[in-house]
């Protein structure tokens, strides 16, 4: 009887663990959808097209070599022991009964396919961080190229110094699901790019002005932000790895009650801080506050309850409105507000472990902030001014005036409107 319930407990820990990769893997539909959004019509299908490759890209390089040394062995150190060949492997029966016989605490809970699933999925959505960032004027090829070395080199490498137990998690620094490892990485990469790539014509002017460049289709963004909104309940309760005894799944159905109360203060803080800065309800700052409020509970979506959750949410939309801002007088031009939203708000959320966390020292969490933050962006800098140098990161003044989706893609995404069929 003691064995049937060891597998079907193991049977179950798989199959929560699935469920919630492909809820993560629909976040790649969220992404499109709201990048789509907030482009203008005529770059639209190179914003898809970037998207949907990015993903490609991710699980292509994540199978060759991201997976292996992101959990690769050194615990405790800054390499791992391998850096190619396939580690994805799964435990027999036979291994799972012994292991829960041994140590009813540490056996082998679910499929190590079922593990490489999820963690693929968390790769490709730091990627997708930067597509939006550097929107309306990058080279599709070398956004691409560099996609490759962020998902196969640089987002596994520092994945594997805190969750595959290198040193960041040897020194105490926490982060449960991914607001540094995958957001704050993501941003780094982007803000590297966003640097080196100059801000849109027209988008800044002479004075220091900031002239405002509306997306296509709001609703295609509103729809983004709630599939991402969704996804994001795989993102954090997936991240507890199991649900298949009372205490794991109470913990589950906290993370998911928490992580709605902070989006939805996200969403309304910026709503209103918007409404008292602008004098109008700004619905992309709405949307980037509701990111904002997940970003900032993913470090930490299990120890404070729904009051302090909507709090540390709460923050993140008031953040990002400043953030957003505040980069625009910095004439850095970010087209979708995700250096702000998953940068900035991203470290807040690092931060705020400390509030709800007892384990948290703020001492640790300041030290992987930085080792992070440094590592991808100066190799992201070297990564993009090599292809910069090489092959070129922007396309033609031309191409841009006239949008890239004939100069890339060679197809527009509304034929008929354009054309006013």
């Amino acid at each position: 009887m003691e064995n049937d319930i060891v597998q079907i407990k193991y049977a179950l820990d798989t199959f929560y663990f699935l469920v919630c990769g492909a809820m993560v893997m629909w976040m790649a539909a969220g992404f499109t959808m709201l990048e789509a959004g907030l482009v203008r019509s005529k770059n639209t299908t190179e914003i898809l097209t970037k998207n949907v490759a990015l993903y490609a890209v991710s699980c292509i390089m994540y199978l060759l070599m991201g997976y292996t040394i992101m959990y690769g062995g050194s615990e405790g150190g800054f390499l791992p022991d391998s850096w190619f060949g396939n580690s994805i492997a799964n435990s027999s029966a036979d291994e799972v009964l012994a292991g829960y016989a041994a140590d009813a605490d540490g056996y082998t809970y679910y499929s190590g396919a079922s593990d490489f699933f999820f963690q693929v999925v968390f790769v490709a959505t730091a990627m997708s961080i930067v597509s939006g960032a550097v929107a309306e004027r990058m080279k599709l090829w070398a956004f691409l190229a560099f996609a490759v070395v962020m998902t196969g080199f640089i987002y596994p490498l520092q994945g594997m110094w805190k969750w595959g137990g290198g040193f960041l998690n040897e020194a105490g620094f926490l982060d449960f699901a991914g607001s540094g490892v995958v957001h704050m990485t993501g941003a780094a990469a982007a803000f590297a790019a966003v640097l080196l790539l100059g801000a849109r014509k027209g988008k800044y002017n002479a004075d220091g002005s900031v002239n405002a460049i509306p997306g296509a289709n709001m609703p295609l963004a509103a729809i983004g932000m709630l599939i991402l909104w969704l996804g994001w309940f795989g993102f954090n309760g997936g991240s507890q790895l199991k649900l298949s005894n009372i205490g794991d799944a109470n913990a589950v159905a906290d993370i998911f009650v928490n992580t709605n109360a902070a989006a939805a203060a996200g969403l309304m803080v910026a709503l209103i801080t918007a409404r008292l800065l602008f004098g109008k309800a700004d619905l992309t700052m709405a949307i980037n506050g509701a990111l904002a409020g997940l970003v900032a509970i993913t470090a930490e979506p299990l120890t404070p309850g729904p009051l302090w959750s909507s709090v540390i949410g709460g923050i993140g939309g008031l953040l990002v409105v400043f953030s957003v801002l505040t980069l625009d007088k910095l004439r850095l031009d970010d087209p979708v507000g995700a250096i702000s939203v998953h940068g900035v708000v991203g470290i807040w959320g690092l931060l705020a472990v400390c509030i709800t966390n007892d384990d948290a020292a703020l001492s640790a969490q300041l030290m992987g902030i930085g080792v992070i933050f440094a590592w991808v962006f100066l190799a992201s800098l070297l990564v993009w001014f090599v292809l910069k140098m090489l092959v070129g990161i922007r396309v033609s003044e031309e191409e841009e005036y006239t949008g890239v989706d004939m100069s890339e893609c060679g197809m527009e995404a509304y034929p008929e409107f354009a054309s006013g069929k």
